[in-house]
């Protein structure tokens, strides 16, 4: 299995202006400038770390997943959540060529948590022996960041804070994440309730 973001969080959706305003920073220098990249990538930063730790995604974009298994022919679970749109779904051989179903074959079960990708008759489309299946998707809470649920939201900033905060510290943990933001995110993560094979 192969997850690919084909569309990252554009600058315009990052809350730069919020952000400032969490950390109490003020305007108006002549250096603010040169600090606004520092400050994106502490968000950017925030940001992955928290849909990698829910599974969900915050600012809608377009994945690229590509598949070789189905867990089940009635139902394929989604990577990441909330899933808005299936673009397209193409059968690859081992041959390289190439099928594209139609909508007509499969729909999204739309689910806060695990949407998954089901047939409209008995059975998803059979893959190839040897070949892939290549599903484009759109998903995210939202397009921007007023859209977002505001513990989401919060948790970004405390999460970017503590990035900012402790940005010349080289001795933290690996995955470490701050109390706080640990329990806004906490009803977010995914249940897993597969182990195994084809995720």
């Amino acid at each position: 299995m192969m997850l690919i973001e084909e569309t990252g969080v554009s600058r315009d959706a990052l809350p730069l202006a919020e952000f400032k305003a969490h950390l109490r920073l003020g305007t108006g220098f002549a250096e603010e400038g040169l600090q606004e990249p520092v400050l994106e990538s502490f968000l950017r930063a925030a940001i992955a770390a928290i849909e990698a730790r829910t599974g969900k995604v915050l600012i809608r974009r377009v994945f690229h997943w590509t598949h070789s298994e189905w867990r089940a022919p009635d139902g394929q679970p989604m990577p990441v959540a909330p899933v808005t749109a299936i673009t397209s779904l193409t059968l690859h051989s081992r041959d390289g060529d190439h099928e594209g179903i139609g909508p007509a074959f499969y729909r999204l079960e739309t689910d806060a948590h695990r949407p998954v990708l089901r047939p409209q008759g008995a059975m998803l489309p059979a893959i190839p022996r040897g070949g892939t299946a290549e599903i484009v998707f759109e998903a995210g809470f939202s397009e921007n960041w007023a859209g977002l649920p505001a513990d989401l939201a919060q948790a970004v900033l405390l999460l970017a804070a503590h990035y900012y905060e402790y940005r010349d510290e080289t001795a933290l943990g690996g995955g470490c994440m701050p109390f706080g933001v640990s329990s806004l995110i906490e009803r977010y993560r995914t249940v897993r309730l597969f182990h195994g094979s084809a995720g």
